[in-house]
């Protein structure tokens, strides 16, 4: 059984995880920031740590390989949802936008489901290298011409 302690730990890390993240977004004056890429993280943390939790479940690791497993597939696949629906095509300019902020989306989830689990070697390494991609790329495609903003 994880323990009170350990679960606000969890929980607590896959809000900040998200947090950080989001930040990027918010001073970019993206649709998506702070506040909703920390609840994408901390909702992942919740479905990941409530199913992990059981005594029962680790009477059976088989059992719990499964839920995981199940666990994982599912928060990716609807989280891509609330990432699509940032996404805008306009066919007239032959554009697409908003993909980087759905690719937040889609990791602040991830970074949600390594908290949960603890994984905290993941998690602190895949904050580190999304904000390098989010910020260190960000100012090369500027050097390079490539943005504008």
């Amino acid at each position: 059984m994880i323990t009170w302690e350990d679960a606000t730990l969890r929980l607590a890390a896959a809000t900040l995880a998200g947090i950080v993240i989001g930040f990027n977004r918010d001073i970019h004056n993206k649709p998506i920031g702070m506040r909703t890429l920390a609840l994408v993280s901390l909702g992942a943390a919740t479905v990941t740590v409530a199913a992990i939790q059981y005594d029962v479940m680790a009477a059976h690791p088989d059992a719990l390989s499964r839920v995981v497993q199940g666990v994982i597939q599912g928060i990716m696949a609807g989280i891509s949802f609330i990432g699509a629906g940032v996404i805008l095509r306009d066919q007239q300019n032959g554009t697409v936008e908003g993909l980087t902020t759905a690719a937040t989306v889609w990791i602040s989830a991830a970074l949600g489901i390594a908290c949960g689990l603890a994984a905290w070697t993941v998690a602190t390494v895949a904050v580190v290298l999304a904000l390098a991609s989010l910020v260190g790329l960000f100012w090369l495609d500027k050097w390079m011409g490539l943005k504008n903003d």
